[in-house]
């Protein structure tokens, strides 16, 4: 008979995190239990503090709002966790267990865990140790296994179209190549997707690492038909042929506690090449955490309260250690150990390895053909 239950949201924050917790905070007061949030995920688990929302006014109103009235932790994993001693040193230690003790002590019958693939794998990682999670699939990159999408993802999607709409305006206007580079390390979706509902004509992704002449001969071919401008969309996480994709050292970050590098300017390598190859003047806007925030779509609404009520049905019927999806359409759950593929280890480091069961685009996927058949170069 589940009593108890406390919420988390981990990762990059997303449009939708507030609509989750509302709809579990919700279900919690329709049946009579309490519902509770840890202040900045797993921080929050490691230092037992948490705030009660059911009943609460900080937890009313929040529909529309974006980011986490909880907070959320980065790079906060609790198997290699970062800690400071008054000497100045600083050191990593797995304290998985004092959160095992925390989650017992407070009598929480349940931890929702609202993130991506490294916080489901710590998820799946702290089911195995005895706390009873279940996972809501959190990430604008929608590259969460064993689900058709993530919260925030269509959010992403409907500001980065927004964003190609202005600049194509700008690109024609001045008879430029005007390339956006848009967040997803690993998975194109929000390039392709925008890519199509904006109109443009180049879409670079992760799955196809390009050939430069390939897009610079989609953009020429558009010079001879009379087009002098043109519309270019990037993956942070796209790369060429014969290269790595562009990353920076992430400030602060030890390797040991988590994502160690950033994504980051290939938009601007692609535009310079570019600008070269078509004589065109040719520049790069970064959209960067613009897809992050801000009020959430009425599609991610509505898909965030549906998570979130799935979840808690699922606590109530005692299916713990599992993620909330949608499959064919329709809510369903699965079992985090399908989530985490073969990253089986405990207490590994993050997800998003060479190990994880990172759902990416695939050449039969209908985005690529339909980007395909309407002549958008993919650089291939």
């Amino acid at each position: 008979m589940i009593k108890k239950v406390a919420i988390l949201a981990n990762g990059g924050d997303c449009s939708g995190f507030n609509a989750v917790i509302r709809a579990i905070k919700k279900t919690c007061e329709t049946n009579g239990i309490e519902c509770y949030g840890y202040i900045d995920g797993y921080r929050g688990l490691v230092n037992n503090n948490y705030i009660r929302l059911d009943g609460s006014e900080k937890a009313s109103g929040i529909l529309t709002k974006g980011g986490s009235i909880i907070g959320s932790s980065t790079n906060a994993i609790v198997f290699h966790y970062k800690v400071e001693h008054e000497d100045g040193t600083v050191t990593y230690e797995d304290l998985s267990d004092q959160c095992v003790k925390n989650v017992k002590e407070a009598g929480f019958d349940c931890v929702f865990t609202l993130g991506g693939d490294s916080t489901q794998k710590s998820a799946r990682d702290l089911f195995l140790k005895g706390i009873n999670t279940i996972g809501v699939p959190k990430t604008i990159d929608n590259d969460v296994a064993c689900t058709d999408i993530t919260f925030g993802y269509n959010t992403a999607v409907h500001v980065a179209t927004e964003a190609i709409d202005r600049l194509h305006t700008t690109a024609e206007t001045h008879d430029r190549i005007m390339v956006l580079e848009v967040m997803g390390r690993f998975a194109g979706w929000i390039a392709l997707e925008s890519a199509i509902s904006g109109g443009a004509d180049v879409a670079l992704i992760p799955e196809i690492p390009y050939d430069i002449n390939k897009a610079a001969e989609a953009i020429n071919k558009r010079k001879e038909n009379g087009k002098r401008f043109s519309v270019v969309v990037v993956s942070e996480g796209a790369h060429p042929i014969n290269a790595e994709q562009t990353t920076h050292a992430a400030e602060g970050i030890d390797s040991k506690a988590g994502i160690s590098v950033k994504f980051g300017g290939e938009g601007n390598r692609v535009a310079k090449e570019l600008k070269e190859l078509t004589g065109l003047d040719s520049r790069c806007t970064i959209l960067g955490y613009m897809q992050r925030g801000g009020t959430p779509t009425a599609y991610d609404r509505v898909l965030s309260t549906k998570y979130g009520a799935k979840a808690m049905e699922l606590a109530m019927e005692g299916k713990f250690g599992v993620l909330t999806v949608i499959k064919n359409g329709k809510l369903d759950y699965v079992s985090l150990e399908d989530v985490v593929g073969e990253n089986k280890e405990i207490g590994a480091v993050q997800g998003g390895t060479a190990e994880s069961n990172v759902r990416y685009v695939t050449m039969d996927d209908d985005l690529v053909k339909t980007a395909r058949d309407i002549g958008i170069c993919l650089g291939d």
